[in-house]
């Protein structure tokens, strides 16, 4: 354990935060049109017609605000500060409110729905570029997307969030998030990128509200979301929160035991925390008995007879480092410390475009690289790695003083 602290992973680590925020920097924004293009392949050719996501472009704010605040690199204000008006200008809805889901390349909306992912994903990314720059306007935007999520989204009768609206806040038929969802009134996945973004406010904005709705939040992911059998999470749900799939995401249970266990943490609730960190403990041990294959890559998904898809996506390696190390912290058991570098060197190795930078979206089980996907898209930024990066680093440090 104390040679892997004394070793290279952490300046690898630091090595790589710089290269996912130059390559942003130097293929990513967009002279002609403003923002940022929405997508570029993995050799690196810009679709210039290509449309420009809400969870993109927030997760650029998101993550170059943060990079800013922890490396002071004036560039990466500049982005920051890019981003944040081209949400403000072309993103925003400034008649119903909210945040639209899908321009085109020009900047005009193709997509109106309100859907309650991208609303959380602002929140995020408003109360970072907060922390980032004093400038109470984007405070006073998350907080205006907070109360617009409670007003039209939140289940007053069994708690939680419905996925998607209208324009105009009204009831959808179609709530799916994408494609691939089912058309069910309510998420995992929505639900914990509303714990990640109410957390994210919370720090700067200590409103009772928003304290009670964090810790409801809390516990309506222990109550309903984790398994408390397999301690998986359950996917997909109906507005009673009858379970609507079997499917495991190992990427989202390792993502969520670290992410619920912060949200804790920043409540401040003494109790709540201890319960969290014990849910935080199994939901990682469970990633690292099912999940990982033998070249220590988390696996995509299964369910209860097995793995059904091993390919290997970028952002669930991404999200096991910091997971694993987060079940270290909480235990002091040596074989996440060594599972969270061993996940490390496989991104090094397979995930990591060693020619031209950035992440690949996936590889297969053999460890061969997915050309098909864009390793710039409409979901995937530099928020993943980015934040990743940021996260070992800090904890890295952390580990270190307190054993000195």
């Amino acid at each position: 354990m104390t040679a892997l602290l004394k070793g290279q992973f952490q300046k690898q680590v630091e090595q790589e935060t710089k290269n996912i925020f130059n390559f942003w920097i130097d293929n990513a924004i967009d002279t002609e049109n403003q923002g940022f293009y929405g997508e570029i392949t993995n050799d690196l050719l810009i679709n210039k017609e290509a449309e420009k996501g809400l969870i993109l472009n927030s997760r650029i704010l998101w993550a170059f605000s943060l990079a800013y605040r922890e490396l002071e690199d004036q560039r990466y204000l500049e982005i920051a500060d890019r981003a944040y008006d081209y949400l403000l200008q072309n993103f925003w809805d400034k008649e119903y409110a909210g945040m639209y889901w899908m321009l085109d390349s020009q900047g005009n909306v193709v997509n109106d729905r309100k859907q309650i992912y991208g609303q959380a994903f602002s929140i995020y990314a408003f109360s970072e570029y907060y922390l980032a720059t004093g400038k109470e306007e984007s405070l006073e935007q998350a907080i205006e997307l907070f109360e617009l999520i409670e007003r039209y989204s939140y289940d007053s009768e069994n708690k939680g969030y419905i996925e998607a609206c209208s324009r105009e806040w009204n009831e959808l038929e179609d709530l799916r998030l994408s494609e691939k969802d089912m058309n069910e009134k309510k998420s995992m996945n929505t639900h914990l990128h509303i714990l990640e973004a109410y957390t994210n406010l919370f720090r700067v904005w200590k409103d009772k509200r928003l304290e009670e709705q964090l810790k409801e939040l809390i516990e309506v992911t222990i109550e309903y979301i984790i398994d408390s059998q397999t301690y998986h999470f359950i996917l997909f749900f109906d507005e009673k929160w009858t379970s609507k799939s079997d499917l495991f995401s190992y990427g989202h249970d390792i993502e969520g035991s670290w992410l619920l266990y912060e949200a804790a943490e920043v409540l401040g609730d003494q109790e709540l925390i201890e319960k969290v960190a014990e849910i935080a403990v199994k939901m990682a041990e469970v990633t690292y008995e099912e999940g990982l294959d033998e070249d220590w890559a988390v696996l995509y998904e299964g369910d209860p007879t097995g793995i059904i898809d091993s390919d290997k996506h970028w952002w669930p390696q991404a999200e096991a480092v910091v997971g694993f190390l987060n079940a270290y912290q909480l235990t002091d058991e040596d074989k996440y410390l060594e599972v969270a570098k061993n996940i490390w060197s496989f991104i090094e190795e397979r995930i990591i475009d060693q020619e031209y930078d950035e992440w690949f979206w996936m590889v297969s089980k053999e460890g061969i690289v997915n050309n098909q996907i864009s390793k710039v898209n409409s979901w995937k930024g530099p928020y993943h790695n980015g934040r990743a990066c940021f996260e070992i680093v800090n904890r890295l440090e952390k580990i270190k003083r307190e054993m000195n």
